[in-house]
C-alpha cells in the first residue's frame, strides 16, 4: 500500500446514517479511509497517525445531555479536520463558536449561497442545491473561521480555518443529492489537507498475495464458495497467493437461480483454475425444508443443512490433506469492510487473524481465518475481481441471500414452486440485461406469492395462478434502499414474458416500497 493508505483519514461517526457512505467517497478520491467511533481518545487517534480527520452527521444535538462527545484533545493534533452536520457543529462549538436550535429545520434539496468560495468551495457556483437534515444551526462562526456559505435559515453554512486546515459543512457532501459534495470533500482532501490521491485498490491484490504466501507457508486452505462476489473475489485473491493449496467447496442446495451452478463449475473455474468440491445436497435441504412456511425457520434449517453439509466436506478433505501430511489450517471468508463496521469490529489493517466461530460456523471448526478482502467496499471488491480476470458474471452479479429462493418463495419451499420461481426470475434477469439497466439496480430480488391465488384469463379459460413480485431497488449500501423506477416498457415485457412462458403465473406486481420501512427481501 502507499503512505497514504498507512496513514488513513479517520472517519468518526457519531451515529450517522451515512458514515460508510462517507468512508467511500474519501476513497472515490484516491485517499485510504477507515471508520472509528466517536469514543475514540486522542492517544488512540494519535496512534494511529491520520492523515486527516473526518467528523460525521449524527441525530444529536451538541448541546443535549448524552449527545455523543468528542474527546476535545483529538482536535488540538494539529491534524486537518472537516467536520459534516453534527461534526460541523462539534467543531464549532469546541472553538467557541455557537451552536443553538433556531426553530428553523432543513430537510432535503436546500438552496445554499457560496458568499465566499475559500479553499473549501473553490471554483464551485455561487448557487447551488445541497441535502440538509438539521435541526440546530451555527449562528455564529468561531474566531478565525471565515464563513464560506450560507442559506435562508442557517447563516453559517460553511466555515474554513486555513491556517489550522480546518473546515466544515452544515449539509451532506457525502449524497449524491449535493451537487458539489464530492468536489468538497476533494477540496479538503487534496487543498487543505494536501493529501496526494495515490490509494488505488488494485495494490491490495499486490500486497495480500504476499502476505497470504508468507503466512500460510505450504499449509491448505479451504474456501466455501457461494458463486456470490465476495467469496468468488476472496478465494481467486488467495489462489493467486498459493495456487493448489486452496481448495473451495460449493454446496448446491437446490435454492439457487438458474444457471449459476454452472457458472461456478465452469466460468469460475475456467478463468481461475481453483480446484472445486461440488457437493449436491439438493435432496437432503428439500426434505429438511418440507412442510415449512415461517421465515425464520426457514433461514435457521438452510443454515443448520449447510454447515452440516460443509461439516462433512471439510472432514473429507480434512482426511485427505492429512493422509498427503498437509494438515488444513486456514479458512477463507469473503469479509467486506461494512461487515467488520456493522459488526463492531476492529478497524485495523490486519488482514488475517484467528477466528472460531465465523459467519455461523460452529465453534468446533478450528481454523485461522484468512480475510484478504477485509479492508473493502463492494464496489472496490468488484473492481479487483475484474482485475484478476473473473467473468462478469460472476463479478457483477447483483447481491443474493444466502438461502437463496428459499426466502422468495412465500410459503413452503417445493421443487415445483422453485422451478417456477427460477424460471420467472431467469425472465426479469435476462430483460433487465437486454434494457442495460444492470448498473442501475442495487438488486431485483423476484418472488413467487405461493401460497397466494388469483384468478385469470388466458386464451378462452379461466386460470387460478400465482402472482410474481418484482423488487427493483437502489442503494449505495443496502442500509436504506429506494424502489427503482424501470421504464413502462421494460416492465411490460417482463410481465408479458412471464405470464406467457411460465403457465403456473398469471399476474405480476411491483413493490414500490422504501427501505425504511420495507426490507430489500421480503423475508
Amino acid at each position: 500500500m502507499s503512505d497514504t493508505a498507512q496513514r488513513p483519514v479517520l472517519v468518526i461517526d457519531f451515529g450517522a446514517q451515512y458514515a460508510q457512505l462517507i468512508a467511500r467517497r474519501v476513497r472515490e478520491a484516491d485517499v485510504y479511509s477507515e471508520i472509528v467511533p466517536s469514543t475514540i481518545t486522542a492517544d488512540e487517534v494519535r496512534a494511529k497517525d491520520p492523515a486527516a480527520i473526518v467528523l460525521s452527521g449524527g441525530p444529536s444535538s451538541v448541546y443535549e445531555p448524552g449527545a455523543p462527545r468528542l474527546d476535545e484533545g483529538i482536535l488540538d493534533l494539529g491534524i486537518p479536520t472537516l467536520g459534516i452536520c453534527y461534526g460541523f457543529q462539534v467543531m464549532a462549538s469546541h472553538f467557541g463558536g455557537t451552536v443553538a436550535r433556531t426553530g428553523r429545520r432543513e430537510y432535503g434539496s436546500t438552496a445554499m449561497s457560496v458568499d465566499a468560495s475559500g479553499a473549501l468551495l473553490e471554483g464551485q457556483p455561487g448557487a447551488q442545491t445541497v441535502w440538509m437534515s438539521h435541526g440546530d444551526s451555527v449562528s455564529e462562526a468561531p474566531e478565525g473561521f471565515t464563513v464560506l456559505a450560507t442559506t435562508a435559515d442557517t447563516p453559517v453554512a460553511a466555515f474554513e480555518d486555513r491556517e489550522r486546515r480546518m473546515a466544515g459543512v452544515q449539509w451532506h457532501p457525502e449524497v449524491k443529492h449535493s451537487e458539489h459534495g464530492q468536489k468538497v470533500l476533494e477540496s479538503f482532501l487534496h487543498g487543505i489537507a494536501g493529501l496526494p490521491g495515490d490509494w488505488d485498490s488494485g495494490n491490495i491484490i499486490e500486497e495480500q498475495v504476499a502476505r497470504i504466501r508468507e503466512t500460510v507457508g505450504s499449509d491448505k486452505v479451504l474456501c466455501a464458495l457461494s458463486g456470490g462476489v465476495d467469496s468468488a473475489v476472496a478465494a481467486a485473491l488467495v489462489h493467486e497467493a498459493v495456487g493448489d493449496q486452496l481448495v473451495c467447496v460449493f454446496v448446491d442446495h437446490g435454492l439457487l437461480r438458474q444457471d449459476e451452478r454452472r457458472q461456478v463449475e465452469e466460468d469460475y473455474v475456467a478463468s481461475t483454475g481453483v480446484r472445486l468440491v461440488t457437493v449436491d445436497a439438493r435432496e437432503r435441504f428439500m426434505q429438511a425444508l418440507a412442510g415449512v412456511t415461517d421465515p425464520e425457520q426457514k433461514r435457521k434449517i438452510i443454515g443448520r443443512e449447510f454447515i452440516r453439509v460443509f461439516e462433512q466436506a471439510e472432514r473429507d478433505l480434512a482426511a485427505e490433506a492429512a493422509s498427503e501430511g498437509e494438515p488444513i489450517r486456514w479458512l477463507v471468508q469473503g469479509t467486506l469492510y461494512p461487515d467488520v463496521v456493522e459488526s463492531g469490529g476492529g478497524t485495523g489493517t490486519a488482514n488475517i487473524k484467528s477466528h472460531h466461530n465465523v459467519g455461523g460456523l460452529p465453534d468446533d471448526l478450528q481454523f485461522q481465518l484468512i480475510e484478504p478482502l477485509r479492508a473493502l467496499f463492494k464496489d472496490e471488491v468488484r473492481a479487483i475481481g475484474r482485475e484478476l480476470g473473473l467473468p462478469e458474471a460472476i463479478v457483477g452479479r447483483q447481491p443474493f441471500p444466502g438461502p437463496g429462493l428459499g426466502i422468495r418463495i412465500i410459503g413452503e419451499v417445493t421443487e415445483e414452486r422453485l422451478d417456477t420461481l427460477r424460471r420467472a426470475d431467469a425472465i426479469a434477469r435476462a430483460e433487465l440485461t437486454a434494457a442495460g439497466l444492470d448498473d442501475e439496480i442495487w438488486q431485483c430480488p423476484v418472488v413467487l406469492l405461493a401460497d397466494v391465488r388469483s384468478v385469470g384469463v388466458q386464451g378462452d379459460g379461466r386460470t387460478y395462478g400465482h402472482p410474481i413480485v418484482l423488487r427493483p431497488v437502489s442503494s449505495e449500501d443496502a442500509m436504506t434502499a429506494d424502489w427503482t423506477r424501470l421504464p413502462y416498457d421494460v416492465l411490460a415485457r417482463i410481465s408479458n414474458r412471464i405470464t406467457n412462458e411460465v403457465a403456473e403465473v398469471n399476474r405480476v406486481v411491483l413493490d414500490v416500497t422504501s427501505k425504511p420501512p420495507g426490507t430489500i427481501e421480503w423475508e
